[in-house]
């Protein structure tokens, strides 16, 4: 085994891991921190009895019954009921509630006036996933509270239940969560961005190692690899492969063993996806540090690169909506592919004959290796001709 390049770089990589664990530990940490946020997080499936307000100026039965009726629903709870529109505005500022309505006064007596009081609701969406589910309670309160005003006038007017029924919803919808009947936000939110903080952080590790070992030279890196630059990036990159591939897959085993979220298709499929995931990572990171030079531009751009993958990867924002020019880019981005295998393998039950462009895709990234090995060993040649000049001009003098 001693005469295979790869392996005398991988087993010196391994020694050079040994020496100092600490940012291999570090980044381990933070992925198992960012994992067990969000399992605790979304642990219940999606927030509950989220705080808002409501601004009753009416004072009537009415209002108190639509507060009671709110406080009742499991999203939100009533926090507090104001009397004036800016007590309730500084505390949602502050963040004591996610959104509030206004009762106007005078409420109940337009509805004796057979007359269609308004309602406000005030939300802050500032609060992307709070302010988005007190949208949907409070708005859907509001609908409801509509709908029990109209059938308080038509009473009045002398209708019949069934009359009333077919003029306040005349057609009776009937709504069916593909895969997620339970709103779990943890099955949307985990089984994607789990694997690209993983992919994150891969991708900048191996940008960091190679960066690193630019610093101190390539020489003796390259050396232990036989002058060749694929070799030296492949045995540098297969330790960490090997271990983010396992902390990936570790994942994948809590999330659709012990948490039970869906997982409708083949397991080894989405192995095999998980594994590329994380090489395609490694491939990018490692072709951007053997065509940057300096350190922290290589980490720079590895971070910008990722940071931009989180956007373009359309579990967020639909890719289809997008602007053509983005859309075309959200190939480059490894996360993407995967994203696109799990909704064909673990919701959907799809198998290889509907998934094979995703998994070719995420191989193609491997040929990104072998232009930072070319880059590498073009690097080595330069290196070696300016140092033979200067020894000629030292040998002269």
């Amino acid at each position: 085994m001693k005469r295979y390049p790869i392996f005398r770089v991988f087993r010196r990589e391994v020694g050079l891991l040994i020496a100092s664990p600490r940012y291999l530990l570090l980044l381990t940490a933070g992925v198992l921190l960012v994992f067990v946020l969000f399992a605790t997080m979304t642990s219940e499936g999606q927030p509950l009895r989220l705080p808002v307000g409501v601004v009753d100026l009416d004072g009537s039965y009415l209002s108190r019954r639509i507060c009671h009726e709110l406080d009742a629903t499991p999203g939100v709870r009533v926090e507090r009921v104001y009397q004036n529109h800016l007590e309730a505005r500084r505390d949602m500022q502050r963040g004591k509630i996610f959104a509030f309505y206004e009762i106007p006064k005078g409420t109940y007596n337009e509805v004796l006036q057979f007359k269609s009081p308004r309602f406000v609701l005030y939300n802050n969406s500032a609060y992307l996933l709070a302010g988005t589910l007190c949208y949907k309670q409070l708005a859907t309160m509001g609908m409801l509270a509509t709908g029990a005003v109209q059938r308080e006038v038509l009473r009045k007017k002398g209708f019949s239940e069934e009359e009333i029924m077919g003029l306040i919803q005349p057609v009776a919808f009937e709504t069916h969560n593909i895969r997620n009947p339970w709103i779990n936000y943890g099955i949307y939110l985990m089984t994607t961005l789990i694997p690209a903080v993983i992919a994150f952080v891969a991708l900048m590790h191996t940008g960091y190692t190679i960066a690193r070992e630019r610093k101190r030279g390539l020489r003796s890196w390259m050396k232990k690899a036989g002058g060749n630059g694929l070799y030296a990036l492949l045995g540098k990159m297969l330790p960490y492969t090997l271990w983010y591939s396992l902390l990936a897959l570790t994942a994948n085993l809590v999330m659709f063993g012990l948490m039970r979220f869906p997982m409708e298709g083949n397991w080894g499929l989405m192995v095999l996806s998980t594994i590329l995931l994380v090489w395609a990572a490694q491939c990018v990171g490692a072709f951007i540090a053997s065509c940057l030079t300096d350190a922290p531009l290589t980490m720079s751009v590895c971070a910008l690169y990722s940071a931009m993958s989180f956007s373009l990867s359309g579990f967020s924002f639909p890719i289809d909506s997008m602007p053509g020019f983005f859309q075309s880019f959200s190939w480059l981005y490894p996360i993407r592919h995967y994203f696109l295998n799990y909704s064909h393998i673990a919701i959907y039950g799809g198998g290889l004959h509907e998934s094979w462009p995703q998994f070719c895709a995420l191989l193609a990234f491997s040929i990104l290796t072998v232009a930072g090995g070319a880059m590498l060993q073009w690097q080595l040649k330069v290196d070696n001709r300016r140092r033979s000049e200067k020894r000629g001009k030292e040998v002269a003098v």
